[in-house]
Parts: structure tokens; C-alpha cells; sequence
């Protein structure tokens, strides 16, 4: 087919010419995958032909090899790994080729595409040649060529682990990088060599162990900060918070130069590259509070490294230049919540020095504050209530508490009476700060007590009624404040006040600018945390909210023929609706008294979520399943009278992997239903059963929803006990599947160890559950033939030594499951597994109580069989 036109005709503004040429490309690609590919390459190489079909054929060759979705994602490697050799030696030439172009375009996607490829051949050993080849273009070539090689070595670094990377090529990686950065080459040379840098600082752990290499690494980013080009100095901040992050403990020798530079950009350069200065701040805050808080007085002798106190040595100078920041507002920064400038950068930065210097910021700052808070200029006075907000949590509630007593009574006052929305707002936020660190049955001192209770709540109210963003900002402050009362049991000064706030925030939910500012989501999230501190005291308050709420609810279902904009937020309330009946639920359900008043009402309310799955949105559908899973919760066995209805909409969700929250939702609730019904759940379990076998053996399925499948088939067995035996095989096999894969680590990265340790959990509660649910009945000895190799998965993960604390416990409780349930049949096999001795006495000296607790009944049961 004639490729170019069909390119050209599918960017077309005619929709059926457009359509025509989408058919054709699609049909081509089915019919002759990799002829589709070569002449894809082919176009984009070709200096001959048009820019926008050369743009259009490189976007699709990438879409070929790369996905979002993580199975789609595999499909397309296996796909490319398996196609003709002959087929990609041609579009990887082509794609070389393309490099050197003189059009922009062509050569900016071909480094992507490159580095696509190279993501997928490097790890299996293929393509060895790229690096050499790419870093042969580096020399005596034009800039345009060396500009997309860089970007092309940067993608790579970006695609590819270090591990896949041999030393010496990343040594030839970063000298060529490090010579592109000089200021001796072009613009366009030096930006792509600095972003290279950033993607092949995590390759370049050896090169920062050697003095003489790290010290020329540094010298180039510092120098570069200051080229004439900003973006360039945007990119080179970037590489220094970068390293800030991975190569903290080399920073010392350099800090005092690279304090000069941050601090010349954040006063004085533009805001790009003030914002990355800013950030190199707050993440060595972030390095430093991680390490006081877990390797600082360490006497194990285990760790090596060591604070270097760079934000207490720089406090004198820092907080000063932070303090700067915050008077560089923008007039309408609230309005938008993408906004980000350098006064908010400023103050997350405080805050972050504030956990990291604890009580050594307050003196520094509070001249600031004082100096300014009363000042005419609103930029002055909001800076002040902004830095005092900041410093809120670090220091000790001794050396604040004084402060807030003396500064709540002027804060209050400046939340009304302040004529700036910006000074109000940020008024509201600093309270909201105040009940968030400083009020709560933790801290020794109190700042809020039945006498300004009061002033307090009546001031919220009335800012609730303010603009938006600070009415937000209100509710917020009321959010906290309610939370801190949560552990004090049967009093609570706010309770007086319970039925003017809960009205005070239906009114804020039924505001014509409620959709502004988060405004309505806010008032309900605060409603919501309301009724959940809530006392015994409030309780016939809240059953009377369980009508206005379902009303709500009712009104906003008989809604209909909205726009798209329209269906969205009202989907929205649907579910902001449904979360707040879920929290009554509970509320109400965890006393006697109240959970047999409100049960008159449940008909009601689970028609309305029946009615709720009519509306097609994710959002809505996951609010009212966890409201039925609480629902559920609450009612106990009754709840099997609304199955018959409810199942349907349970399997539909069961199957939505499109919308895979829903799913993962959904299994959970499934959970709840389990352990509300018991052995009553039994007329679904066939069509359960069934769709959960289904998803785990699906590759369209996010991986996320996995875990708690597999967690789900435990809660079934426990609900049904042995007559979960028609289940038994085809379970047993798929857990076992999923076992082999689980058991080994070796090769994966951190989150993908996260990920297998998650897996690992559902697994082993699925063993438990179905352990469980056989023990003491006549069909045990189904569930001898699975010992073995359970207790080999045991073995295993104990031997990669890298199971988390859940893991560890939901472990040990497994092999106290199977010894309880099996008894002396299994004697002789726990005697021979690696878990009854080594893994059990390491549990048994956990410093974790529920670990430490699941081993010794583990422990107990053994004994037992061991004995027998």
C-alpha cells in the first residue's frame, strides 16, 4: 500500500477519509506485522517525504512497542521480541539513520523510539552494539546529530535498569554526557546532554565512590547552573536535586558552593529555575528526616550512613531566603488547583525544614511573623499566617503551644474580619494546621477547652459561609478539629455544637458554588469525619441525618437528560452521598442500641444503591459497593434477603476490568458479605467462584486486583467451611500456580518486590481461610495432598529473606493453620520444614507483638503434633 498517503489521509480533516486510511494502516499491520514496521521506519527515515507523515509513522511504530497498561505492555515486547531478526536489523537501521536528520520532528521521536527498542532488547542480551554505535555519533559529527544522540542515550538510561548496563559503557555514557554539558557546545548539545545526565544519574553509583569522578560530575552540574540558557539551568537544578536524593552522603564537599547557587536562582532567576532550587532544599529535608528518624542512634552497628546536618548548619541563612519566597504570591493562586509558583514552594519547603530542625526554626521565624502579620499589604500579612502555618509540625508542642494560645484568639479574628480572600484562606489552612498537630489526646497541652470552643466553632461556621476557597479551607479546619476529639470516649466540648455544624455543612453541600474549590467533596469529607468522632451523647442526631442524607441521595438519582460536564459532577454527589451513608452505617452499626433503631431503615437504603448501579460511573459504583459492604457488616445474616437482587450488579462489577477499581472494590466487598452471611452465601458461591477463578487467570486483569482475589477465595472458605470441597482442586492448583511465581524475588526492583510481597499475602490468606474453614470436619484429609508444597512456599519465601511484616505474620499463622487443621498426619513433614525451626524462632524474637503473637499459637500447635 502506498504508506505515505495513507499517513497523510489518516491525519485528514474529513472524518471519512481520515476513517478510510485508519482501516487501511490497522489492516496492514494485522495482515504483515513486520512489512507494516519496516516501511513505518522506512517513512520516518526518509528525508524525502512529508513532515507530518514521518511525525504520525514514528508515533505509531512507538504505540507498537510500548503501552500503559502493564499486560498490554508485555504482549507488545513478546510481540517485537518474536518478529523476523532480518525485520528489525532494518528498522533499527532505519531508525539510526534517522537520527542525523535535519528535521527536528524525525529525529526527536526516532531517539524515543530507539530507546524503546533498546528497553526490550538490552535485558535479553540483543542489540549489544547500540551503546558503541551511539556514542561513535558523539564525535566531529554536526550538533544536530550529537543533540539526538544525547537525548537517545538519555531515553535509554531512563528505559533500562543499570544492572543491564556494563560498567565501562557507563563510563563512556557519562564522559560523553559530562563533554556535552561543556558551555563550549551549542544550546540545543548542552540541554539534551544535561537531561541525559539526570536519566544516567541512577547508573552512575560507582563513578560518585570515586573522589576525582564525582567531583568532576559536580563541578559540570554546578557550573551549568549558571549558563545563560534557562532551560539549561532548569535541567542542571534538576540533576542537583536528583542527586541530592541518590548521592546525599557526597554532597558535603560541594554544599556551601551549591548554597550560593540555589539561593542566587531562588532570589533572583526565573521561576522555572527558582522552583527546581527550591526543591533541591526540600529534598535534602526529605533525606535528612528519613535518615534521624531511622538510622540516627542505630546501635545495631548496621548502618553506614551517617547526617551531614546541612539544614541546621544553612538555618541562618536559609529560612530567611524560604521567608523571601512567600511574599511572591500570585493575585489568583487559589483559584486554580494545578497552580504552583514559588511562594507555595517556599512554604512546603519551610514545613519540610521545620520536621527536619524541629524546635531550632521557631526563633527564626517568628520575627517574620511578627514584623508582618498587621502590615496594610495583604502579600505581607498571608506570608506571616502562611510561615506560622508551616512551622506547625516539627517543633514540640511546648515550644509551640504558648505561641498558638497567644496567636488563636488574632487568627479567629483575621478568619472574618481580614479583607483578603488570600489572607483569610490561608488563615483557615493555619488553623486547620493548628487542630491538625496540636489538638488531640497525644499531646500533653490543650489549646482548645469549653471556653473558646465556642468563638471557635461559630467562627468555622460563619467562614463556611465565605467564598470558596476559603470556606473550603473552613471546613478543613473543622475537619481536624473534630479528629482530635476521636479517642476522648464519652465527652467532648464539641458535642453541644453537633446539630449547628452538621446543618451548617448540608447547607455549605447545597451552595451554587459548591463545585468550586472542592468545595462540596470538603463539607462531606468534614461531615463525614463529624459523625465518626461523634459521642453516644449525638447518636438520635445522627439517625435523623440518615433521612436528609437518603433524600439527597433519591433526588439526585431521579435526575435525568444532563450534559457531559453536568453527568460528571452529579456523579460526583452520587458518590460523596453514598461515602457519607457508609460512615452513618458504621457509626450507627457498632452500638446495639443505634444499629437496631437504624436497621428500620435498610430496605430503603439498599434500594438506593441498588438504583445508584443505573448510573455508569466508576466513582459512584465503588462508593455504593463499600457502602454495601458495610451495610452488610452492620446487618449480619439478614443481609442474604437483598442477594437475589444485589447479585447481578455484584458479578457485573466482578467482570469491569476496564474500570479495575471497581473490581478490586467489589472483590472486598464480596469479603464483607462473607463474613456477614457465613454459610448463607452459599446459593452464589458457584457464580462467585467462578468469575474470581476467571480474573485470576486473566492477563486483561490489573495486577493490582490479584492480591485480593486470591484473599477473597480465603474469605469463602472460611464463610462456607468444608463445603467449600467442590472448589478445593481447582483453587489448590491456581494458589499453586501463583505460589512458584511468588516465591522468588531475585532480579526485581523495590516496587516490584512490593508488589510480590502484596501477592504473597493473599496467597497465604487464602491458605489460611481454607485452612481454617476444613478444621474440625470429616474432609481434612482433602487437604493433605497440598502440605507439601504449602510448606515449600514457607520455606521459600523465608530463604529470599525479603517478606515484609504482613507477610511474616499472615506466614507464620499459616503454618499454625495447616498444623492445627492436619494435625499429627503432617507430623513428620513440619518436623523436616525449614519454617517450623528457623523461621518460627525468628518470629518468635520479633519485636513485632502481632508477629511475635501469631508464632507462639504457631508454636503451640506444633508442639501439639510434634508430642503426638
Amino acid at each position: 500500500m502506498e504508506v505515505t498517503q495513507a499517513l497523510l489521509n489518516a491525519q485528514s480533516i474529513d472524518g471519512t477519509i481520515r476513517k478510510h486510511a485508519e482501516e487501511n494502516l490497522q489492516q496492514f499491520q494485522e495482515q504483515n506485522l513486520p512489512g507494516f514496521l519496516v516501511s513505518l521506519s522506512g517513512e520516518l527515515a526518509s528525508e524525502d517525504k512529508p513532515v507530518d507523515s514521518r511525525k504520525l509513522a514514528g508515533l505509531i511504530l512507538k504505540n507498537a512497542l510500548d503501552a500503559k497498561d502493564e499486560n498490554r505492555k508485555w504482549e507488545l515486547v513478546q510481540r517485537w521480541l518474536s518478529l523476523d531478526t532480518a525485520a528489525k536489523a532494518q528498522v533499527k537501521a532505519c531508525l539510526l539513520q534517522t537520527l542525523s536528520s535535519l528535521v527536528l520532528d524525525a529525529r526527536s521521536t526516532a531517539t524515543q523510539v530507539v530507546a524503546k527498542i533498546a528497553g526490550i532488547e538490552l535485558p535479553q542480551k540483543q542489540w549489544p552494539e547500540l551503546i558503541g554505535s551511539l556514542l561513535s555519533n558523539i564525535h566531529q559529527v554536526p550538533a544536530h546529530v550529537k543533540q539526538a544522540t544525547l537525548e537517545t542515550l538519555g531515553y535509554l538510561c531512563e528505559e533500562v535498569s543499570h544492572e543491564v548496563v556494563d560498567k565501562d559503557q557507563v563510563d563512556k555514557i557519562l564522559t560523553a554526557v559530562v563533554q556535552g554539558m561543556n558551555s563550549s557546545e551549542s544550546n540545543d548539545v548542552r540541554l539534551a546532554a544535561t537531561g541525559a545526565l539526570y536519566n544516567a544519574l541512577g547508573f552512575a553509583h560507582a563513578n560518585f565512590s570515586n573522589k576525582e569522578e564525582c567531583e568532576c560530575i559536580m563541578t559540570v552540574v554546578c557550573e551549568t547552573t549558571m549558563s545563560p540558557e534557562v532551560k539549561i539551568r532548569q535541567a542542571a537544578f534538576e540533576c542537583l536535586v536528583s542527586i541530592a536524593a541518590m548521592y546525599y552522603v557526597k554532597l558535603e564537599p560541594h554544599i556551601q558552593v551549591i548554597y550560593n547557587l540555589t539561593s542566587n536562582a531562588i532570589r533572583s532567576d526565573q521561576e522555572p529555575v527558582a522552583l527546581q532550587a527550591i526543591e533541591f532544599w526540600s529534598t535534602i529535608c526529605d533525606e535528612e528526616t528519613d535518615i534521624l528518624e531511622n538510622h540516627v542512634g542505630d546501635t545495631s552497628g548496621d548502618s553506614d550512613i551517617h547526617c551531614f546536618y546541612f539544614i541546621k548548619q544553612a538555618l541562618p541563612a536559609l529560612i530567611p531566603l524560604l521567608l523571601e519566597t512567600l511574599l511572591k504570591q500570585e493575585e489568583d493562586q487559589d483559584l486554580d488547583e494545578d497552580t504552583w509558583n514559588i511562594a507555595m514552594a517556599g512554604s512546603t519547603c519551610l514545613g519540610l525544614v521545620a520536621l527536619t530542625s524541629r524546635d531550632d526554626i521557631v526563633p527564626l521565624v517568628i520575627p517574620f511573623i511578627e514584623e508582618n502579620i498587621t502590615k496594610p499589604d495583604w502579600r505581607q500579612r498571608e506570608a506571616a499566617t502562611n510561615a506560622f502555618g508551616s512551622i506547625l509540625e516539627g517543633p514540640s508542642p511546648d515550644k509551640l503551644a504558648p505561641l498558638i494560645n497567644h496567636a488563636l484568639p488574632f487568627m479567629l479574628n483575621a478568619l472574618v474580619k481580614d479583607p483578603s480572600n488570600h489572607v483569610r484562606g490561608t488563615t483557615a489552612w493555619t488553623l486547620g494546621r493548628m487542630f491538625e498537630f496540636l489538638h488531640s489526646s497525644i499531646v500533653g497541652t490543650t489549646i482548645i477547652n469549653e471556653e473558646n470552643a465556642q468563638q471557635i466553632i461559630t467562627i468555622l461556621l460563619q467562614s463556611m459561609k465565605d467564598v470558596p476557597n476559603v470556606a473550603e479551607k473552613a471546613c478543613g479546619a473543622l475537619y481536624f478539629l473534630a479528629q482530635g476529639y476521636e479517642d476522648v470516649g464519652l465527652t467532648s466540648p464539641i458535642t453541644p455544637f453537633f446539630k449547628d455544624i452538621v446543618q451548617a455543612l448540608l447547607t455549605v453541600t447545597l451552595r451554587e458554588d459548591a463545585t468550586e474549590s472542592r468545595l462540596r467533596a470538603s463539607a462531606y469529607e468534614t461531615l463525614n469525619e463529624v459523625v465518626r468522632c461523634s459521642t453516644d451523647e449525638t447518636a438520635p442526631l445522627v439517625l435523623q441525618l440518615v433521612s436528609v442524607i437518603m433524600m439527597e441521595l433519591h433526588k439526585c438519582l431521579e435526575v435525568q437528560n444532563l450534559s457531559s460536564d453536568e453527568r460528571d459532577k452529579h456523579s460526583e454527589l452520587i458518590g460523596l452521598l453514598c461515602g457519607c451513608l457508609t460512615v452513618i452505617i458504621q457509626k450507627l452499626g457498632s452500638s446495639e442500641p443505634t444499629k437496631y433503631v437504624f436497621l428500620q431503615y435498610a430496605d430503603q437504603i439498599m434500594g438506593l444503591f441498588i438504583w445508584v448501579f443505573a448510573c455508569r460511573n466508576a466513582t459512584a459504583h465503588e462508593e455504593a459497593m463499600l457502602a454495601i459492604g458495610a451495610l452488610a457488616y452492620a446487618i449480619g445474616p439478614d443481609f442474604a434477603k437483598y442477594l437475589p437482587e444485589f447479585y447481578k450488579f455484584l458479578e457485573i462489577d466482578l467482570q469491569n476490568f476496564e474500570e479495575y477499581q471497581v473490581c478490586a472494590v467489589t472483590v472486598g466487598v464480596v469479603g464483607d458479605i462473607c463474613r456477614a452471611l457465613e454459610d448463607k452465601i452459599l446459593p452464589c458461591c458457584d457464580g462467585i467462584m467462578t468469575q474470581l477463578l476467571k480474573n485470576l487467570s486473566s492477563d486483561n486483569l490489573h495486577r493490582s486486583v490479584k492480591p485480593p482475589l486470591f484473599s477473597c477465595i480465603g474469605d469463602i472458605a472460611l464463610a462456607i467451611g468444608d463445603n467449600f470441597d467442590k472448589y478445593l482442586m481447582y483453587s489448590m492448583n491456581t494458589l499453586q500456580i501463583a505460589a512458584e511465581i511468588a516465591a522468588h524475588t531475585s532480579g526485581f526492583d523495590l516496587e516490584m518486590i512490593d508488589y510480590i510481597n502484596s501477592l504473597r499475602n493473599g496467597i497465604l490468606e487464602a491458605y489460611s481461610g481454607i485452612f481454617q474453614g476444613f478444621k474440625n470436619s470429616s474432609k481434612t484429609q482433602l487437604l493433605i495432598p497440598y502440605a507439601p508444597h504449602i510448606l515449600q512456599f514457607l520455606d521459600s519465601i523465608y530463604m529470599e529473606k525479603d517478606m515484609d511484616d504482613v507477610v511474616m505474620k499472615t506466614a507464620i499463622g499459616v503454618l499454625g493453620d495447616l498444623t492445627d487443621t492436619l494435625g499429627s498426619t503432617v507430623g513428620s513433614l513440619i518436623q523436616q520444614s525449614l519454617s517450623s525451626k528457623e523461621f518460627l524462632n525468628e518470629c518468635l524474637t520479633s519485636d513485632d507483638c502481632l508477629i511475635k503473637e501469631s508464632a507462639e499459637w504457631a508454636k503451640l500447635a506444633i508442639n501439639r503434633v510434634i508430642s503426638v
